[in-house]
């Protein structure tokens, strides 16, 4: 988990690291590690929903084809749907842009027992509104500071924060833009504006890096994931989950009092139905 965890107040520079990292495990490894981690986050999220007293945050943060829609289909594919949830932020409506913009992200926090996971975030206003100007830079300058004491309040509340950047190469972003036009089922994917936002690749590469370097904290860690392997990414970031869910020491609830004679009872209901 250390390997990718930005440490608070470092400086990132990204082109230092290696989007196509896989450590020396082979994908096949990998891809029946990630099996058990699924089978185990299942049962984590179970315990979670159960015992009732925390909450759990993902925050998914990446370029376009970085792979956030892969990450939540193949990490958490098998968790109950009860208590987990999606939230996809997409461009504020009319009534959002009337508050402040931190207030459509709060209404979608997660409530005690459930897992929330961030398609996007409260980060894009720090991303997409620095890279075109949308607000002036002494604006969305200060939102660093109000992010980190938002998640700080968030933590102080019982919730446990886990942000993953999803870090591509710019190769590896054209070929999969190439491989939505290939493929008939996904062309519906393919957006033409796509290309227009890769002529804004390095500026997006400076707000990702202020990002991570002034939003990594200890109670809010992010996660800088090497993405271009979708199979690394995907055991990388479920190594990260399972292994801080566990640390959580979470514990069923109590027993109901006696409940060894409610059996007796059901086994006797049992015997009276099949007669």
């Amino acid at each position: 988990m250390d390997h990718y965890r930005v440490d608070p107040n470092s400086r990132i520079d990204l082109n230092n690291f290696e989007s196509y990292y896989t450590g020396e495990i082979s994908k096949k490894e990998g891809r029946a590690q990630l099996k058990d981690y699924r089978q185990t986050l299942m049962d984590l999220q179970e315990l979670l929903y159960a015992e009732n007293k925390r909450q759990v945050l993902i925050v998914l943060q990446g370029i376009d084809t970085s792979g956030k829609d892969g990450t939540i289909r193949n990490v958490f594919g098998d968790v109950n749907p009860q208590g987990t949830h999606v939230v996809n932020f997409k461009v504020p409506t009319r009534h959002e842009l009337a508050h402040d913009y931190l207030w459509r992200v709060h209404q979608h926090t997660p409530a005690k027992g459930d897992i929330v996971i961030f398609n996007r975030s409260h980060y894009e206003d720090v991303l997409v509104v620095r890279v075109h100007n949308l607000v002036p830079e002494d604006v969305w300058e200060k939102r660093y500071h109000h992010i980190n004491e938002f998640e700080r309040l968030l933590v102080d509340e019982g919730v446990t924060i886990l942000k993953f950047f999803l870090h591509i190469s710019q190769q590896r972003q054209a070929e999969r833009l190439l491989a939505r036009l290939d493929r008939p089922t996904k062309r519906w994917k393919f957006n033409p504006a796509d290309l227009d936002e890769r002529q804004h690749w390095d500026a997006y590469q400076a707000a990702f890096e202020a990002m991570l370097s002034k939003t990594s904290t200890p109670w809010a860690p992010w996660y800088l994931i090497p993405s271009d392997r979708k199979w690394y990414r995907n055991l990388a970031v479920a190594s990260v989950i399972v292994n801080t869910l566990k640390g959580l020491d979470m514990q069923f609830p109590e027993e109901v009092p006696d409940i060894d004679s409610y059996r007796e009872t059901l086994q006797a209901m049992i015997g009276d139905d099949a007669a």
